[in-house]
């Protein structure tokens, strides 16, 4: 038998990447192996769109809650623990799924990281302070300069990952990106199919705004609040995407109308940068339509099927 068959599935948050990877999972006996840098953290249950218990019930997931809400999980932790997850679903005979929307983490998983320059504090002041005073564009334009790859996968506004790119290219004197591309250990071992959806983005966009409104009518606000109270501002994803506008609400710097209305932009902007991030490989099979629409699924399972040997497929149907 040849490698397994690792099936890669990524798009933007509601392009329903939870719908695709479930309907893989039914046909082909697979296991799902979550990439959401927020849905490994536990009690963070509303604002991340994890799989419901109805759908983890349909298929093994794995590298959901993982981590408390004060503990840092970096790319390179969650790589480690995703690599070791990926043997064992492929030691079981089964086909491993990766489904979610963060970059970095499937970058590092897939591709692998390079370990870059040790932190600078004082570097990194200058670059807070050179924000505060010229403002953050200005960092952006910097980045441009250095690494104009870099500023184009990074949100301008994105103070702490414009100051830690920055950083690594003043103090490796090289673009960040050709630092991640030096020294990087690739995921080996597997045959990978990457899946990207590609629904209309006005259509894209709709979900969004649906899915927000969704949010906060099934009370993301007391699930903010809750959590909050119960760990400060050391709960790192109370600065994820949607979280943020409802902790904006919750300082009373917003209405709760105003703080729908800024979450829902700010997921719309998050789908933008993923899309961004995720043309860059041009690896990609492009899906245009939502996870969940029956003909985009039937599309999926047809290049599966196409790029499993005729020995694989024996086995996955054996396994479902």
């Amino acid at each position: 038998m040849g490698e397994p068959l690792l099936v890669v599935i990524t798009g933007p948050t509601a392009s329903g990447k939870t719908a695709l990877s479930l309907a893989l999972a039914g046909r082909f006996g697979g296991e799902i192996v979550n990439c959401d840098s927020v849905a490994v953290y536990r009690e963070f249950e509303i604002g991340t769109a994890k799989p419901t218990a109805t759908e983890r019930a349909q298929a093994p997931h794995h590298l959901l809650d993982i981590v408390t809400p004060t503990e840092l999980m970096t790319a390179g932790e969650y790589a480690r623990r995703a690599r070791q997850v990926l043997r064992e679903i492929a030691a079981r005979g089964r086909m491993p799924i990766v489904a979610g929307g963060t970059g970095l983490y499937l970058h590092a998983l897939l591709d692998g990281l390079a370990e870059g320059p040790q932190r600078s504090d004082p570097l990194r002041d200058r670059l807070r302070d050179v924000a505060r005073k010229r403002g953050v564009a200005w960092l952006h334009r910097m980045l441009c300069r250095f690494d104009p790859a870099a500023a184009g996968r990074i949100h301008p506004n994105d103070v702490p990952k414009l100051i830690r790119a920055l950083e690594i290219c003043i103090t490796a004197r090289q673009p960040m990106t050709a630092v991640w591309e030096r020294g990087r250990e690739p995921l080996l071992g597997f045959q990978i199919l990457r899946l990207g959806l590609e629904p209309d983005r006005n259509a894209l966009y709709t979900r969004i705004n649906q899915r927000a409104e969704a949010m906060f009518a099934a009370g993301i606000i007391e699930e903010t609040a809750r959590l909050f109270e119960q760990y400060g501002e050391a709960a790192r994803p109370l600065q994820a995407t949607g979280y943020k506008q409802v902790m904006q609400f919750l300082q009373g710097t917003s209405n709760r109308k105003t703080a729908l209305w800024a979450a829902a932009q700010a997921h719309r902007n998050y789908a933008k940068r993923q899309m961004t991030w995720f043309r860059h490989d041009s690896g990609v099979h492009w899906l245009k339509g939502f996870g969940d629409d029956p003909a985009v699924q039937a599309e999926a399972i047809a290049l599966v099927e196409k790029t499993f040997t005729a020995e694989d497929a024996e086995v996955a149907e054996g396994n479902k």
